[in-house]
């Protein structure tokens, strides 16, 4: 019996790199996937591919900061599936790169609303649908348990995610529905190279470079590394992990 046959999830952010590469392991391993994000044209493409590679896979697009498309996803996850048992809370944008005093506000409250409403969202309206014995898992980020200059918005975002996996696991003990977030640390993606660019415009190759020196491994990480993470924290080997945080960085970070 594969790992995660008949079982059904639903993965916010699911048409960029961390969301579709857990997706494809997902579904390869017999899970029923319901990619959920906000870009359409991204997810036509995902679901094309999937369909190729014979995966059980569609998708819904929605804007996680809204509570009717949120709710939308989850009844169609039931409509389609007939059940959930695994949500990977995965949303999430980047902001932009600008000291405290020069960061602007408008932005700042977009990624609070899509990184921090988007996953209180997700929890309020997954939690009275989701099987018990099932598992969330949140993405945060190792900018949720450090520091970086210029990143205000998304490690504030970032550390309030870890607050949320904290209450939900405290909630959710008794049914046994796992909580946990996730930790990546740089990632070879779109995100990274958005970050890099804000960092030192038009050199992002060399912050790349410098950031490579920093991590113990040498390298960024796969998104690959973080999805093996996270289909373990879905699968019954991981089944009295509850309420604590994961970190996938290649040694980077200390608390």
């Amino acid at each position: 019996m594969k790992r995660f046959e008949n079982k059904v999830a639903i993965i916010t952010g699911g048409s960029g790199e961390i969301g579709y590469t857990t997706a494809k392991r997902m579904a390869s391993e017999g899970a029923k996937i319901l990619l959920v994000d906000i870009d359409e044209d991204s997810l036509k493409e995902k679901e094309k591919e999937a369909q190729e590679n014979n995966y059980d896979m569609s998708y819904i697009v929605a804007d996680v900061t809204k509570p009717e498309d949120v709710e939308k996803y989850v009844k169609t996850a039931i409509d389609r599936y007939g059940k959930i048992d695994l949500f990977f809370n995965n949303a999430g944008i980047e902001g932009v790169v600008k000291p405290i005093q020069d960061y602007p506000t408008d932005i700042f409250d977009k990624v609070m609303a899509v990184n921090v409403k988007g996953i209180f969202l997700g929890m309020k309206y997954v939690i009275p649908k989701i099987e018990d014995g099932g598992s969330i898992v949140i993405t945060s980020s190792v900018a949720g348990l450090t520091g970086a200059a210029g990143m205000i918005a998304y490690n504030t975002s970032k550390h309030a995610t870890i607050g949320i996996m904290r209450v939900a696991a405290k909630e959710l003990g008794a049914r046994k529905v796992r909580v946990n977030t996730v930790h990546p640390g740089l990632v070879d993606s779109r995100m990274m190279r958005s970050l890099e660019d804000g960092m030192s415009p038009g050199h992002g190759d060399a912050v790349k470079e410098q950031f490579e020196k920093t991590i113990p491994m040498g390298r960024y990480a796969k998104p690959e590394d973080v999805s093996n993470m996270v289909t373990y924290l879905f699968s019954d080997e991981s089944n009295y992990l509850h309420g604590s945080k994961f970190v996938v960085d290649g040694g980077s970070t200390e608390e």
